[in-house]
């Protein structure tokens, strides 16, 4: 049984979260591309969030751009999205979780990134249903892809996150809670769920992305402040160019892909290829047809729906509202 989580140490915990987000956003800071238009991208630690900047960094793309890149490691989407609003970052990186926060008007997607299949239901051996985590302590990192698969599965059980004592956490501080048995279980996400199943033999996997894929999809995209998109085109066409070359080696160089992910992360390429596993890589020419003929804003549309569901939006907004998809095929031409 996972010890208690007292209310004390809960306090603690989440002091401790808080400022370990606010130093891994503010830190892990790089800069490639020399002389140039500096753009300050952020990025999460994984596949999904690292591949196309470790790319971009490593065949010199920002500078045959005119760009140079101050890159700044984040642990989630919502933190990237509040520093684009205070215009400490042009640009961000954003798992499906987060999706709502530029349908809500906070930012813009510029670009789609990959089908993520990432995110998982976590619970301690011996739980096998999401009813048995019914009055359980489950932590999830709010406003993500983790609080999203969670609230999936709930409703699929029938049940909504008021059947649970739920503990919001940073990301981190999950992997140290589930790991430690102070919480029963998690919506949380890979690659960081495998560092947990090190720790925990037998940790159980309730749900995940592919359960729900006649009913959502679940897009990870990058992300621009509103202001910098309508007050400098020529320099978020730049940055497109660069993701779309980016995407175009990725999807045609998955393995060396790997490779570069690994390196600029500094972690094994095997846990960086088993990471890419649980996504769909998606090509340049690919996006740029799924944006032509609807299918992006159908994604998009859908996550909508969820969204307002789970009272994240009043009401369902237009995709042509917040994702800028003519910009990013204007930027292959």
């Amino acid at each position: 049984m996972p010890r208690s989580l007292t209310r004390r140490h809960l306090t603690a915990t989440l002091a401790g979260a808080a400022a370990l987000a606010l130093l891994t956003a503010c830190g892990g800071s790089d800069s490639s591309g020399g002389s140039g238009d500096t753009v300050r991208f952020g990025y999460i630690g994984d596949f999904n969030g690292a591949s196309l900047i470790a790319i971009a960094d490593a065949k010199g793309l920002w500078k045959k751009h005119g760009l140079e890149a101050d890159a700044k490691v984040f642990t989630n989407g919502p933190l990237q999205i509040q520093a684009l609003g205070t215009d400490n970052l042009d640009f961000g990186y954003i798992g499906p979780g987060a999706m709502w926060l530029p349908a809500s008007g906070q930012a813009k997607v510029v670009a789609i990134n990959t089908l993520g299949n990432s995110d998982r239901v976590l619970a301690q051996p011996g739980i096998t249903s999401m009813r048995q985590l019914k009055g359980k302590t489950v932590a999830v990192p709010e406003g993500t892809s983790g609080d999203m698969i969670l609230s999936l599965a709930l409703k699929k059980a029938g049940m909504t996150k008021d059947d649970l004592k739920l503990v919001p956490m940073d990301p981190s501080t999950i992997v140290s809670a589930v790991s430690s048995q102070q919480v029963d279980g998690a919506g949380f996400w890979y690659p960081a769920a495998a560092t947990i199943k090190k720790q925990v033999p037998g940790l159980v996997e309730l749900a995940k992305n592919t359960d729900f894929e006649d009913e959502v999809s679940f897009p990870t995209a990058f992300v621009a402040g509103n202001k910098l998109v309508a007050d400098n085109p020529e320099k978020v066409g730049k940055v497109l160019a660069v993701l779309r070359e980016a995407m175009e080696f990725r999807s045609e160089h998955m393995d060396e892909a790997v490779s570069l992910t690994a390196e600029k992360l500094k972690i094994p390429a095997d846990q960086v290829k088993a990471d890419a596993a649980n996504n769909k890589v998606l090509g340049v020419d690919e996006l740029d047809r799924l944006t032509e003929d609807g299918t992006v804003d159908k994604w998009l549309k859908g996550m909508n729906d969820y969204f307002v569901e789970a009272g994240k939006l009043k009401q369902p907004v237009d995709p042509a509202q917040y994702y800028t998809g003519d910009l990013f095929i204007g930027a292959g031409k």
